[in-house]
């Protein structure tokens, strides 16, 4: 299938990768997207050639700029016009929430802000390159600031998510500072960010499926539970994927790798 927002390919490493391909709008995001992330995180889901995912962007200057408020002609992106209709662009375009459990490395490059954060929100490893910025207009332009920065509660510390939030358009946070709050895990050159986030998704691809998904749910999952409950069900995926990824594993290329760096 092909998509008119994004591009999407497949290696043989079983590394999928897609990329918000609206440069000429800063990447924003217009139903279309909504729709056809929807479409791709469901594709990935069941395909089972598929064990990791590089999510990147085209262009120069953007990684994404949230919604594309200029660009309504195939609707809006809370999808219905009725009130009580609508829906968080997030159901749509967030991986977790499309109950997406393969490894998402996300390579953040230029402006990266509001509507973003549905993205980084639900990664499992985020990089970004030097001149990467983070920022969230929303209170700037009068607009309440309240899903994405909910959800960016849980990747960094709750007093630089307020500060993204209040000073708007008047501070962005730099890549290296994204990188002491661990807003993201690496900085790379810019050259070099894509190269990188396709090497970190073919080393976990290489891993067992059942034991990469099987920690992502559970991890993932227990952020909406008590510590106690979070336990308790964190058990039962060990119970359950255990068996299946280490029957997935090459025991004597495992074995043989210990040896080679004196691990045994």
């Amino acid at each position: 299938m092909s998509y008119e927002t994004i591009l999407f390919e497949q290696s043989e490493d079983k590394v999928a990768t897609i990329t918000i391909n609206r440069p000429q709008a800063l990447n924003a995001f217009n139903r279309t997207m909504c729709e056809e992330f929807r479409d791709v995180w469901e594709r990935i889901r069941v395909d089972e050639g598929i064990n990791a995912v590089v999510l990147r962007a085209s262009g120069a200057r953007a990684f994404c700029t949230g919604v594309d408020v200029r660009d309504r002609s195939g609707g809006s992106v809370m999808m219905y016009d009725s009130l009580w209709a609508q829906v968080d662009p997030g159901e749509w375009l967030g991986p977790k929430q499309n109950r997406l459990w393969k490894p998402i490395i996300t390579a953040v490059h230029g402006m990266c802000c509001g509507g973003a954060f549905y993205w980084i929100n639900e990664s499992d490893i985020v990089i970004c390159s030097e001149e990467a910025t983070f920022f969230d207009p929303h209170v700037t332009y009068g607009q309440v600031a309240a899903l994405e920065p909910i959800g960016a509660t849980y990747m960094m510390p709750l007093q630089h998510v307020l500060r993204m939030v209040l000073l708007g358009n008047d501070e962005r946070i730099s890549a290296q500072t994204a990188l002491r709050i661990a807003l993201v895990t690496e900085v790379t050159p810019a050259e070099s960010l894509h190269a990188r986030a396709h090497e970190l998704a073919a080393l976990v691809a290489a891993k067992p499926p059942a034991a990469t998904q099987g920690s992502i749910r559970a991890i993932w999952e227990s952020l909406d539970v008590s510590r106690t409950a979070s336990l308790h069900m964190a058990l039962k995926y060990c119970l359950v994927g255990n068996p299946v990824g280490r029957a997935e594993v090459d025991r004597d290329k495992l074995m043989g790798q210990a040896k080679q760096f004196h691990i045994l």
